[in-house]
């Protein structure tokens, strides 16, 4: 048989597996040319168990291979996508290029140091003098107690409902963490997801924003893991329920007394109560018995159940929803009060604390108001004005003489309808009760009371800056009187006298008067616009000012300057104790003997029969020009008091008068909304007008009443006996001794002998007096050249040891004139 030609081994179908030997496993793909290697190197000892090559190298035989089938490539689109080898490759690098970020920002965010104000800020308490009766609560309710003082049922009533994990998790909540940035990044509003730890973090340190971003809620939660880092889960948790808003209060402690009175505190909750302020975090604003709170507070009791199952277990089927107390959170300046906290917050400020950091510093402040003698106060003046309209206004001012203290005034009955202080701000001319101070400015100069001053006209006659026609009198009290007499019969010429014969003239008395307290810028201009009528009370003054004024009488000749505050403190600690430096301004002696000639007015003077029965007393009244302002300033050793009276008439352009509204000339008719009138273009004035009355009637009788109740009960203490300081300089010569009068002759009867027809206003600066000079359309009456109602500079404290603190004007009224 002829040789055939070496086809090789037969061909396996496509479908049939390629033979192994045994289980040997198929070689592992090669290059080309070592495949070929191998297969040479092994021809004469195995066969090939692989496919023939496609092609025969020169040299060997055999057929050619048959080709392989083309290799399939992506076309169109796909070949633009890359494969997922390229893609799990970037997905890699881009993760831990995020995952560096974030470290890096992390490791840049620093745990914040500085204290939101609000987060902080507590409630602070104004007080009556007895340090425990409040007159009013200001600004943010909120009190700051420790964790060991909350009740644990709040505690936990709050993680059951904001933060299950609280005491397990690193600060943040994962799936509350994605669920917050999905619903801040879709623009909704910010999620309450937030752990504890970012709450507090946000509501507490200063530097976190509240605005909608995925970059504050980035921060927040970088520093809330930081938090949780330096701070102990507890100290996290007790910032919290003292910063969370509940709210009628800010801080689980005010919350508590807020909705369940004062009487419980945070450590006092029951589970109930615990779980309704844990239901009222989400939703702060929602009403006290709203179902939507209802139904929250429902989720807190089954959390609780949940969480705690020994514990809460049978919650959900006992607890009932809580009932509240009726909220109090009225206005803290009705009635008398306003009057009280402003003056007190007016003081303080002057001292450096601002009204925003009393409302936000938790202080309690201590003030010199006595609670029952401000009702005595109210009732006094209340009571004497009953049957006048509102066009009549009254101020009281009661201070203590031996401290400065103000403890008591009237200066309205409801500040919210009518903020104006009378005591505090109306200054008014002092009219007669002026002229103690040239009383006492005599007896410090070396002269006595037993000097003869003039009585029927002034010596001299013509006093520089002093119209021609010079001081008169209202009344004949003969050409000459003693000081003591003088002084009961308010007798304008001898005073007006005895300043011109002081060794300094005016600069006596008006150094005086700043030394008692009064505004230096406001005697100095008087002075030097009204000369010798200062001498007889031009000088406008505040009731509260008169009444300090007087403590010099009362205290030996030392003046403390009057304040509303005794004390403020923090922390129980006094921060700003009271200011009550005492300085002499007359000898005792002066005091003691000045103190003898204001007895007389009582006892039978221009206010004879008024007195306080067997309780020593002494005082001045005052009248102004036309009867339009009137005082009486009197004092006790453990008290001294001013009441002044004056009256407005509000008026239209055209001269209707119109009913005040409130005690205050209305703005606009009716003092509804209009577009014609506006603070700018008022709809009416205010015209002072005669009070027909003089100082001796409503005011001595309303400062009568005061002073019997505010004594009520205290023993009665003397006046220092009679020192005969000085030796007489008269200015005129001594009468002739006349007969003792009889009986009949009695001159402190009800008809005075001494005034003059038709009037017996005693206190009158000028004549004539009484006398209704009209002028004009708008019949404004006008002074005939005494004390006159014209413009004076209103200065407020200037600063120095004396003065008040007196603000500007009232707005309401205009000095008649201007």
């Amino acid at each position: 048989m002829a040789a055939q030609p070496y086809e090789g081994p037969p061909q396996p179908q496509r479908d049939e597996p390629v033979s192994r030997r045994g289980d040997q496993p198929p070689p592992r793909s090669r290059s080309r040319a070592r495949q070929d290697t191998h297969t040479v190197s092994n021809q004469e000892t195995m066969v090939s168990g692989g496919p023939p090559r496609s092609r025969r190298r020169s040299g060997q035989g055999g057929p050619p291979e048959p080709p392989r089938p083309p290799k399939k490539t992506r076309g169109g689109w796909r070949r633009f996508v890359p494969s997922w080898k390229i893609v799990m490759a970037g997905f890699v690098v881009i993760t831990a290029g995020i995952f560096g970020m974030i470290m890096v920002a992390y490791a840049n965010t620093e745990v914040p140091t500085g204290t939101q104000e609000e987060a902080i800020a507590q409630q602070s308490t104004i007080y009556y003098n007895d340090g425990k009766t409040p007159i009013a609560h200001l600004g943010m309710k909120r009190e700051i107690v420790k964790l060991s003082q909350m009740d644990e049922t709040v505690r936990e009533a709050t993680i059951a409902i904001e933060n299950q994990t609280f005491y397990e998790d690193s600060g943040i909540s994962i799936p509350g963490m994605i669920r917050s940035l999905w619903m801040t990044a879709t623009g909704q509003q910010l999620q309450g997801a937030s752990t504890i730890t970012q709450q507090m973090a946000r509501n507490y340190y200063d530097g976190l924003s509240q605005e909608v971003s995925i970059k504050r809620k980035i921060n927040e939660i970088f520093v809330a893991v930081k938090l949780d880092d330096t701070l102990t889960k507890d100290e996290i948790l007790e910032r919290y329920l003292n910063t969370v808003n509940f709210g009628r209060a800010y801080g689980v402690q005010a919350a508590a007394k807020a909705y369940f009175g004062d009487k419980v505190t945070a450590a006092k909750l029951t589970p109930e109560q615990g779980a309704y302020l844990a239901a009222r975090i989400q939703q702060p604003n929602w009403k006290a018995d709203e179902p939507a709170l209802q139904s929250r507070f429902k989720d807190v009791i089954n959390n609780m159940a949940k969480v705690w199952p020994d514990k809460y277990g049978n919650l959900p089927q006992t607890a009932k929803f809580p009932k509240t107390a009726k909220d109090d959170n009225v206005n803290e300046l009705g009635g008398m009060k306003g009057y009280m906290v402003t003056q007190v917050l007016k003081e303080l400020e002057g001292r450096g604390l601002t009204g925003d950091e009393v409302r936000s510093g938790g202080y309690e402040i201590v003030s010199t108001f006595d609670r029952k003698l401000m009702i005595a106060a109210k009732e006094a003046v209340t009571s004497t004005m009953r049957g006048m309209n509102k066009e009549y206004h009254a101020g009281l001012a009661a201070v203590n003489p031996k401290n400065g203290r103000v403890v008591a005034f009237y200066g309205g009955t409801n500040y919210l309808t009518d903020p104006w202080n009378e005591p505090f701000q109306s200054k008014k001319q002092a009219a007669s009760a002026f002229k103690p101070y040239v009383l006492a400015a005599w007896l410090q100069a070396g002269y006595s009371l037993k000097s003869f001053v003039p009585g029927n006209e002034t010596v001299p006659k013509e006093l520089p800056g002093v119209q021609k026609e010079g001081i008169r009198n209202s009344h004949n009290v003969g050409r000459a009187v003693d000081v003591v007499k003088a002084t009961s019969e308010s007798v304008n010429t001898a005073f007006v006298s005895m300043a011109y014969a002081l060794p300094n003239k005016l600069d006596d008395v008006k150094n005086l008067v700043e030394a008692a307290g009064f505004n230096q810028e406001t005697m100095e201009a008087d002075v030097n616009e009204h000369s010798y009528q200062f001498a007889i009370g031009s000088a406008p003054v505040t009731p509260v000012e008169q009444a300090a004024g007087y403590s010099i009488f009362a205290n030996g000749g030392k003046y403390t300057r009057y304040h509303v505050v005794i004390e403020v403190r923090q922390d129980k600690k006094v921060v700003y104790p009271e200011q009550r430096t005492a300085k002499s301004v007359v000898d005792a002696g002066v005091a003691a003997d000045a103190t003898v000639a204001m007895q007389e007015v009582l006892r039978s003077g221009t206010a004879q029969g008024k007195g306080l029965g067997s309780r020593p007393a002494a005082g001045k009244t005052g009248t102004n020009n036309d009867e339009k302002e009137a005082w009486f300033v009197g004092y006790t050793p453990q008290l001294s008091t001013a009441v002044g009276f004056y009256r407005e008439e509000c008026r239209t352009k055209s001269g209707k008068v119109v009913p005040p509204l409130h005690s205050n000339c209305p703005i606009t008719p009716g003092g509804k909304p209009s577009k014609k009138y506006d603070i700018n273009n008022p709809y009416t004035l205010p015209y002072e007008v005669s009070l027909g009355f003089e100082g001796a009637g409503p005011p001595t009788i309303a400062w009568q009443r005061f002073m019997l109740a505010a004594h009520e009960g205290k023993p009665i203490e003397q006046f220092p006996q009679k020192a005969e300081i000085g030796t007489p300089e008269n200015i005129v010569p001594s009468p002739t001794p006349t007969p003792t009068p009889s009986a009949d002759d009695n001159p402190f009867t009800d008809e005075d002998p001494f005034g003059d027809p038709g009037t017996d206003n005693q206190d009158c600066l000028i004549a004539p007096c009484g006398d209704d000079t009209t002028t004009g359309d708008d019949n404004v009456t006008t002074d005939d050249g005494g004390a006159v109602n014209d413009g004076f500079p209103q200065g407020g404290d200037d600063g120095g040891f004396g003065g008040g603190m007196a603000p500007a004007p009232r707005p309401s009224g205009r000095i008649e004139g201007q």
